[in-house]
């Protein structure tokens, strides 16, 4: 297959062009084979460093979140010792807390999309492009355009821009515009698209069941739109797409069906052929279960190259996957043609990012000094702080229940919820809430279950004679688990919501939009989408009326359950006298 140098998304010139071929053409086999490869760095180690950099020598890698000065140091040893200059990635999916520890956490894109307004996914993408330059990264596994479909679904949640197809076009378009004016690669995932499936490809291969119809009206319309922006590079996912396969071989069996980062159907048909990505494409992390499950290692390692992707991220098994792409393309899984173009498009993104021309000069890297001043914009502050004010959704609301002030409801039972269970610790966003409640004159008690008898509890009237309000904190997230559904107290839910009858009470949500699904029951329901300093401080204003609810769910908070939106029982005994 032709790659376009000149046209979108490199728009290369003549001297970028020649420097493509010049570098192609001295490569050995070898060399090219290992620049296939985008690895994972944790820290600044420098005998890592040199080691990955002069005997490895991978066509990139991706920084985990350091500190900026460890950062800056991991980077500038990576690019000192390798040869042709480095592709760098973080997850810049929320903020510059997605490389640097320093960075600002503007917010995730559901909580971005609950604004209702596309200037947060610009300013998204401009707080990712200026703090992960800052320090020399170069590319943005991000946005994240997959749709939200399926509340069960525990991967996509409130990493998507929701369940709209207009919302979620309109934002990762946004994001991928501003970040890529700041020298920064977008890579838009994951394709096909995820959130159809209640699986997570992490831990299970995942399905996009759509027809080809269906396809194209949802996710083909998102990625055509990404891609008409210029969006330089795509992450494909472990996510087997039944109709488009079918699509392109009308004969294949069930069994035969391989998950995108391997599928030639999906990467060589459908993303470069029908939507005409010119651009490079990524595989997803090929340690997920999602992939290493589905063929021996053996096998797809070099299937992923054949199949149209173009570098192979992260390994299982470093010097063994490199074994087996080596033999792969010997045997003949993949050819020298496949092989040129595959790393003619590496080529081409470093090329039109620049980096040719930064190593020359020795700027692939920002001097300290340049890395401080770029994290101390305090506009980046106060983004996030409007972000969090904006997106606070009242989902469900008992009459009167509102203000929420220490005057009125002095004494709080406070129910934190997480993966584990109770956790209200000063480190958790539950703890961070409880010292809100405080800080702010509430009298707070956190629930403990009576380790007694199934489902035991003190008497009604003894918990409205000591509780004025019960706040359930929830802060349940994903952990590469099969749900994030709330882990009950034992024995028996112990501290699931059943007075809310008689004693006011109000659920938030600091993570999970969909917890109503649990708790139908509750009459007032919160979501915060995230944890962040700035959201409970917003959430505060917002429970003590000092200012208004205005997010707008980007999702079906009621999960289609018509019990969820109904207020059962009668008026809660606890607001009479409020």
């Amino acid at each position: 297959m032709s790659i376009d140098l000149r046209a979108n998304p490199f728009f290369l010139n003549d001297e970028q062009i020649s420097w493509v071929k010049d570098t192609l053409s001295s490569m050995t086999a070898e060399e090219k084979i290992h620049h296939l490869f985008c690895l994972v760095l944790y820290n600044d180690d420098e005998e890592t460093c040199r080691y990955l950099g002069e005997k490895i020598r991978p066509g990139g890698f991706m920084n985990r979140v350091m500190t900026a000065e460890q950062c800056a140091n991991a980077i500038t040893r990576m690019q000192s010792y390798s040869k042709i200059p480095l592709l760098v990635a973080a997850n810049l999916e929320a903020g510059g807390n997605g490389i640097i520890k320093e960075g600002t956490p503007l917010g995730n894109p559901m909580q971005i999309a609950a604004t209702a307004d596309t200037e947060f996914a610009r300013r998204l993408g401009e707080v990712c492009g200026v703090e992960g330059s800052s320090v020399g990264a170069n590319w943005a596994f991000a946005p994240i355009i997959d749709i939200d479909y399926n509340w069960r679904n525990p991967i996509t949640n409130v990493r998507t821009f929701g369940s709209d197809v207009e919302t979620v076009k309109s934002m990762g378009k946004a994001y991928v515009e501003e970040l890529q004016k700041h020298g920064v690669a977008a890579s838009i995932k994951h394709f096909p698209g995820d959130g159809c499936d209640e699986r997570d490809q992490h831990v299970s291969v995942s399905v996009n069941s759509l027809s080809c119809e269906d396809w194209d009206t949802s996710y083909g319309k998102v990625y055509s739109e990404c891609i008409a922006a210029g969006a330089k590079t795509v992450m494909v996912g472990h996510i087997l797409q039944p109709a488009y396969t079918r699509y392109f071989s009308p004969d294949i069996k069930d069994g035969d069906m391989l998950p995108a980062s391997m599928s030639k159907e999906l990467v060589t048909g459908l993303l470069r052929g029908k939507l005409g990505f010119n651009g490079l494409v990524v595989t997803d992390s090929t340690a997920m279960a999602g992939l290493a499950t589905h063929l021996p290692r053996e096998m797809l390692v070099p299937l992923t190259i054949a199949a149209g992707c173009d570098m192979f991220l992260f390994t299982k098994n470093l010097e063994e996957d490199i074994a087996f792409m080596e033999k792969g393309y010997r045997d003949g899984v993949f050819d020298d043609a496949r092989l040129d173009e595959a790393v003619t498009r590496i080529l081409a993104l470093k090329a039109s990012l620049g980096l040719p021309e930064k190593q020359k000069a020795g700027t692939l890297v920002p001097s300290i000094d340049e890395i401080k001043a770029s994290l101390k914009d305090p506009v980046y502050k106060e983004w996030s702080v409007e972000c969090a004010r904006r997106a606070i959704t009242l989902v469900k609301e008992e009459k009167g229940i509102f203000p929420i002030t220490p005057s009125r409801f002095p004494r709080v039972l406070f129910c934190p919820l997480d993966l584990d269970g109770n956790n209200a610790n000063e480190k958790t966003s539950n703890g961070n809430f409880k010292a809100a409640l405080e800080k702010n004159g509430f009298e707070v008690t956190v629930f403990e279950p009576l380790k007694v008898t199934e489902g035991a509890m003190a008497s009604v009237d003894e918990m409205v004679k000591k509780y004025d309000i019960i706040i359930y904190s929830a802060s349940v997230k994903n952990n590469y688990q099969p749900d994030v559904r709330i882990n009950w107290s034992k024995p028996q839910g112990a501290n699931i919501p059943t007075l809310c009858h008689t004693i006011p009470t109000v659920f938030v949500s600091l993570a999970n939009p969909y917890h109503l699904v649990d708790v139908p029951h509750v009459r007032t329901f919160i979501n915060c989408y995230n944890g962040s300093a700035a959201v409970i401080n917003a959430l505060m204003d917002k429970l003590m009326g000092k200012d208004e609810f205005t997010g707008v769910s980007p999702v079906d908070a009621f999960c289609g359950k018509w019990d969820a939106r109904v207020s059962f029982g009668p008026e809660c005994e606890g607001l009479k006298n409020k």
